[in-house]
């Protein structure tokens, strides 16, 4: 299966965390700002935000003369026994952090061995998740997880998907015709969230944006009560500039 990726906004930002991670990785007794900002190139607003960022989650501390080391977060991704175990505590703290701060159900879902899957989740009493009242695994077409994990699929990718999985009609909105979904998918801008406007589920909206680390492909997604859909858009641009913790704890 080939891959059609192309850098989004969370690829960006995690590349450069990495880099800065990396750097204070490389000094034991610890890295100034100012070191920082002539090791990596960054400076400036970008520097600073990506520190607090790695700070907020743990993979950087700062000690007593101001100078940043690496945090227990990060030692614990980077051992062998438990790190499965971390990961999943990290990104569902991450989920749970995202849930509360945007104010909608949280999900993180990838494309493995030709299917979607759903990892994890963060709801809510006040954030419910979708009921899944049919098979995610075959309703890609009208999701916005699905529909995202399968943009960032080649042609013949997205072809193969759909071969195997009828495009039932979920609601009076649903896509069924594989000629509009793959024409809709092609113009689909990788930097912009996909949306779901009752496609799936009738009093339910969601949006999805890519985390793709290497070759494993992967989206952020969210969903809202219909009542709440004018939150849509802005929800969805909060998800996209608050993807890149999830995106670099899968890339540790």
């Amino acid at each position: 299966m080939a891959l059609k990726h192309e850098p989004t906004v969370p690829y960006h930002s995690a590349q450069d965390a990495l880099r800065v991670l990396e750097t204070v990785a490389r000094h034991s007794t610890g890295v100034t700002d100012a070191e920082l900002a002539r090791q990596t190139g960054l400076g400036g607003e970008r520097l600073s935000a990506l520190v607090r960022m790695l700070r907020r989650e743990g993979y950087v501390e700062q000690v007593a003369d101001g100078a940043y080391v690496t945090g227990d977060v990060l030692a614990r991704l980077g051992s062998a026994e438990g790190r499965r175990a971390a990961l999943r505590d990290k990104i569902q703290q991450t989920l749970d952090r995202l849930r509360d701060s945007i104010g909608a159900a949280v999900y993180v879902s990838r494309y493995v061995d030709g299917e979607v899957t759903i990892d994890q989740y963060a709801d809510g009493p006040g954030t419910p998740a979708v009921n899944e009242w049919f098979d995610f695994r075959s309703s890609a077409h009208a999701t916005a997880l699905g529909k995202s994990l399968l943009g960032q699929l080649d042609h013949n990718g997205r072809r193969d998907h759909l071969s195997r999985h009828k495009m039932a009609r979920l609601t009076s909105r649903t896509i069924t015709s594989d000629k509009l979904l793959l024409s809709r998918l092609e113009a689909q801008p990788p930097t912009v969230p996909v949306l779901d406007l009752q496609e799936y589920a009738v009093g339910t909206v969601c949006a999805a944006v890519p985390i793709t680390a290497g070759s494993s492909v992967g989206c952020l997604a969210l969903s809202l009560p219909v009542a709440h859909a004018h939150r849509l858009r802005q929800a969805a641009d909060a998800l996209n500039r608050n993807a890149a913790p999830v995106l670099l704890s899968l890339a540790i």
